[in-house]
């Protein structure tokens, strides 16, 4: 029985209020206030606020943190960043942690967030997302760091990647005319990772480059860029390259020819397919939907080319993308060639678009030179058929090329490989004299020999290697006694 109840039922016996008061157990204020109440609904518990210290800078703080608003979201005011401004500017003896709080309790009254808000956005059959990661690979035995491209379809949530050696727009548009062949349509949109490698911001639009944009056309399909720092646009592809990374590329893949390998690649793909997460139904069979919600391929194909007029220099060769030097002949010294640039190969012509030679598209920060006889390693080491007329074979002292020219071919693959490898640490110059000092003070050429010798004339000091029998290193680095 409440309270109220008992006040009211007494009164309406006729009790005094004394009388009320002593028979309840409480004070004559309870009472008279119980009978005065005209509403004993029950009343919704909300939380009463306390003051707090910081309450005379509240019109403060809240200035502050509207005005972040119109600001870029990684110059606005953090909790430390009020904390400092606080104690600073107005002298406020508060900790940090007090300021923290209030912070944190202010932000939910005022409906702030670190992030935008979410949409729970619907995807139709036939779209796309498309975005890249990065992975180690090891390409002909060397391991390096590359892109693989992912293009998912929300709808059905399967997710095809290619794998290539950057991020432009030759890249792009080679991974995509891969996947459309291999899905055998176009989609009808693509939403893309505010244009990487397609293009650049300029104010609130994109500028796309000319290859993309005609690209685009040729396929005929819509393409639209998420907003900046705005990834969950397209969380469908940003968790496919979390995922692929996890069940594709771990452990390390191997691969000689990355052509081939992004041929198999989209059928490793495929097969990682499994019941939809949302829909309860194979994600293969949803791609079915996806697949008839496509466009037909055109009836040929694109060629992602791109296509400049370098200027030979004096000794034949031409330089592309800032710092990587491609040779010819050395007859065209001065002229004018035509350089075919696509993702992988450059291929160079005269002026009249007569066929010269083609290269490996080279990448990186770092400048390279493809008649640098070490670019050629990578793949000796596994073709060693090339050898006879290869540039290593010739820009090698003599009596290494000729212990080299003797050996049975797995022999010739083996110390191919030490040269590659060795290279990659100390450099051409230094694994060539190791390779020459090696071969003379022990008649065979070995990796602990190379890389012993390598960093002995590094350092200029002997260099013990608890691996390497005594004896041999006494022989590799020709002395009598180790030090």
């Amino acid at each position: 029985m409440s309270q109220a109840y008992s006040i009211r039922q007494l009164k309406k016996q006729g009790d005094t209020v004394a009388e009320i008061a002593r028979k309840v157990g409480v004070c004559r204020n309870t009472v008279y206030n119980c009978l005065a109440e005209d509403d004993l609904s029950p009343k919704m518990p909300t939380t009463k606020r306390r003051t707090k210290m910081l309450d005379p800078y509240r019109p403060l703080i809240i200035s502050w943190l509207e005005g972040d608003r119109s600001e870029w979201r990684k110059q606005r005011h953090t909790a430390h960043r009020i904390w400092v401004r606080l104690t600073t500017e107005e002298g406020v003896e508060v900790g940090e942690s007090t300021v923290r709080a209030y912070v944190r309790t202010l932000r939910e009254e005022l409906g702030h967030s670190d992030t935008d808000d979410y949409l729970d956005q619907r995807w139709v059959p036939g779209e796309a997302q498309a975005d890249f990661g990065e992975a180690d690979f090891s390409v002909r035995g060397v391991k390096m760091r590359l892109s693989y491209f992912v293009l998912t379809f929300p709808y059905s949530n399967i997710g095809i990647a290619q794998v290539f050696p950057g991020e432009n727009a030759e890249c792009v548009c080679q991974a995509l005319k891969n996947v459309f062949e291999f899905v055998g349509g176009v989609p009808g949109r693509i939403v893309f990772d505010n244009a990487t490698g397609v293009g650049h911001r300029v104010c609130e639009g994109v500028r796309t480059t000319e290859l993309f944009g005609a690209f685009a056309a040729h396929y005929n399909f819509a393409f639209s860029f998420c907003n900046p720092n705005a990834g969950h646009e397209k969380g469908s592809v940003e968790a496919k390259v979390r995922y692929l990374r996890s069940n594709l590329f771990v452990p390390v893949p191997h691969m000689t020819d990355p052509a081939k390998y992004n041929a198999k690649l989209p059928g490793m793909c495929m097969k990682l397919s499994k019941e939809h997460y949302l829909k309860g139904e194979p994600e293969e069979q949803l791609f079915m939907e996806d697949r008839f919600a496509m466009a037909g391929l055109p009836e040929k194909p694109f060629d992602i080319v791109r296509y400049e007029r370098p200027k030979a220099d004096k000794k034949g060769k031409v330089k592309l993308d800032g710092q990587h030097s491609y040779s010819s002949d050395p007859s065209l010294a001065g002229r004018e060639l035509i350089a075919a640039i696509r993702a992988t190969t450059v291929t160079l012509y005269t002026a009249a678009g007569e066929f010269v030679c083609e290269h490996q598209r080279a990448y990186g920060k770092a400048p390279t030179d493809t008649s640098d006889p070490a670019s050629q390693l990578a793949v000796l080491a596994v073709k060693t058929g090339g050898w006879v007329n290869s540039q290593v074979r010739f820009a090698i002292p003599d009596k290494l090329r000729e212990h080299m020219d003797s050996l049975p071919k797995p022999d010739l693959r083996a110390e191919l490989r030490v040269m590659r490898d060795q290279n990659a640490v100390s450099g051409w110059d230094a694994t060539v004299s190791a390779m020459s000092e090696c071969l003379a003070l022990t008649g065979r050429i070995d990796e602990a020999g190379v890389s012993l010798a390598c960093a002995r004339a590094a350092t200029g000091e002997i260099v013990y290697d608890e691996k390497v029998d005594l004896a041999a290193y006494d022989r590799a680095v020709g002395i009598g006694e180790v030090a």
